[in-house]
């Protein structure tokens, strides 16, 4: 494989070099090779218009990356996809993988100009995307210099220019390349503090490490068919949905819908047991009145993240599936989870104990390793005894940003920006987010994003925006303006203007104007002062 230059891009290189324990896959390449030898006929992967045995999911991924091979694609090539649930954009991410591209998921509910600065940021030289997408991104080439090609994919449209293209290869064989398990594989993006998307890239390792950690916790029973519900352009998703049933050598069913009642047909129809959802999914789910229960017989306690979960849900969580719901604490730079907390009654902040993978760490300011109870940043290293010790590897850096990659992994752990303290027992409790992020159904708005776009509105002259408490989300965003000396505009005006620049969870569904922001003698605004503007409806 062609040797990629790291610190041309803001990141570093990896210092270490571990294999995965347990006999599984070391590459997503060969994430399929298992289940290909033992059950090759036993179904992979579903959707709406599709269905694949492991034998011929391998070879349409192989036609696949034929395509995308020969649109220009190969080691660390760029390649964005933004499509909703459908076997497609799964086959389209394990393509890239075998080419040792770089695969760049980009969320559907982005504004176009959210895109853009993605796809720029990026570099990406191919764009495939669902219809609405895809004319989304033809609107934006202009502004796009390295972006070649925009491939339409079309579920259930067996003469769209996807399918076209995958049936004139032939039976095209693997791609001859080798994989570097610890080289960059894909960008997930995460918006900052500076209110700009950062891309968190992770190597083949790490997209497997979560997955190889599950099967040998026994986290699911054999035959779990596993459902992709929330979206698989987000990486911590395919993570946690295809990937993990591939590890297992199970099927997984990817769900284009996420209303009740469409989402319990596809419970019922395709037979899911688990899947990665967030409370205001579940509770729509569990409550609807066209839904019953035997719809749900073989759904058994999904995992729910993203979001801070109220008492009333947790009522309705332990009345269906007879637990407490399991918490845990992530991030989209570890990948996915690294603490988990089940069986236990709910405590604020309580995150868990950390995942056999990694260990927690406390640090002050000064980096020194605080003791237990002292609140601190979160950090995260890897384990140091157990069958997974030192099998960890944090995210690789951000990409095209040096500077912020090595305060990320300064020291060498990955410093998460939060705020928490370990228990006597190593049991993680959060106290705060250092980067003030809002998490609202599970989707994370940070208020620097919301910011930067109210204050490029010519009346406003200073921004805050902050999360309120919501009994189903988690949290609402809302925000607060001081306008220009003598401007004048609506609330209804400055949500548009924010709705024309961001995506839809992210526009504030309240904002009221001060006549001058709270400062402290830092001149920063104090958002604890404007919280009662947004004390009730």
């Amino acid at each position: 494989m062609a040797e990629f230059d790291y610190r041309a891009h803001g990141l570093e290189p990896p210092a270490r070099r571990p294999p995965i324990p347990g006999g599984g896959p070391q590459t997503v390449a060969g994430i399929l090779d298992a289940p290909l030898r033992e059950r090759p006929d036993a179904e992979a992967l579903v959707g709406r218009h599709d269905r694949y045995t492991y034998a011929e999911l391998d070879r349409e991924v192989n036609r696949a990356a034929r395509v995308l091979r020969d649109l220009g694609a190969g080691p660390f090539t760029r390649v964005a996809c933004s499509a909703s649930n459908h076997p497609e954009v799964v086959i389209a991410f394990l393509a890239t993988q075998r080419l040792g591209a770089i695969w760049v998921g980009v969320n559907r509910p982005l504004a176009p100009p959210e895109k853009a600065a993605l796809l720029v940021d990026c570099g990406a030289r191919i764009f495939l995307g669902d219809p609405e997408m895809a004319a989304q991104v033809e609107g934006l080439r202009a502004g796009l210099p390295a972006l070649e090609h925009v491939i339409r994919l079309e579920p259930g449209k067996p003469d769209s220019a996807f399918r076209r293209a995958l049936g004139g290869v032939g039976e095209p064989g693997r791609p001859e390349v080798e994989i570097d398990p610890f080289a960059p594989a894909a960008i997930a993006y995460t918006s900052g503090t500076t209110g700009l998307p950062k891309g968190a890239v992770h190597s083949q390792h790490n997209l497997l490490l979560p997955g190889a950690v599950s099967r040998a916790l026994g986290t699911y029973p054999p035959g779990t068919r596993h459902g992709a519900v929330l979206p698989l352009t987000i990486l911590n998703l395919m993570i946690l949905g295809p990937l993990a049933a591939f590890q297992a050598g199970e099927a997984c069913v990817c769900v284009d819908r996420i209303d009740p009642v469409g989402l319990a047909g596809f419970v019922r129809d395709e037979r899911i047991g688990c899947f990665a959802g967030v409370p205001a999914i579940i509770h729509d789910l569990l409550t609807h009145p066209e839904v019953r229960p035997e719809d749900l017989a073989t759904l058994d306690k999904p995992l729910i993240g993203g979001a801070d979960v109220p008492e009333a849900f947790r009522e309705l969580y332990r009345e269906r599936f007879g637990s407490e719901v399991a918490i845990g604490y992530g991030m989209t730079e570890a990948p996915t989870a690294v603490t988990r907390a089940e069986g236990r009654a709910p405590e604020p902040g309580l995150c868990g104990a950390p995942l056999p993978q990694v260990r927690i760490r406390i640090l002050s300011e000064d980096g020194r390793a605080l003791p237990p109870r002292e609140v601190g940043e979160i950090c995260v290293a890897p384990a140091e005894e157990g069958p997974f010790a030192g099998v960890y590897t944090p995210m690789l850096g951000y990409w095209n940003r040096p500077e912020e990659t090595a305060s990320a992994l300064a020291g060498g752990v990955l410093h998460s920006g939060d705020l928490g303290f370990l228990d006597e027992q190593g049991v993680l409790y959060i106290r705060g987010r250092i980067k003030e992020l809002i998490l609202r159904g599970g989707a994370n708005v940070y208020p620097a994003e919301v910011e930067r776009v109210l204050q490029e509105h010519p009346a406003v002259a200073a921004a805050a925006c902050l999360g309120v408490p919501d009994e189903r989300l988690g949290q609402r965003v809302v925000a607060a303006v001081q306008l220009e000396p003598g401007a004048s505009v609506s609330e209804d005006e400055l949500r548009a203007f924010c709705g024309e620049r961001l995506a839809r969870y992210k526009v504030p569904e309240r904002i009221r104007t001060v006549e001058v922001m709270p400062r402290n003698a830092m001149n920063k605004i104090v958002k604890r002062e404007l919280e009662p503007l947004f004390a009730g409806r």
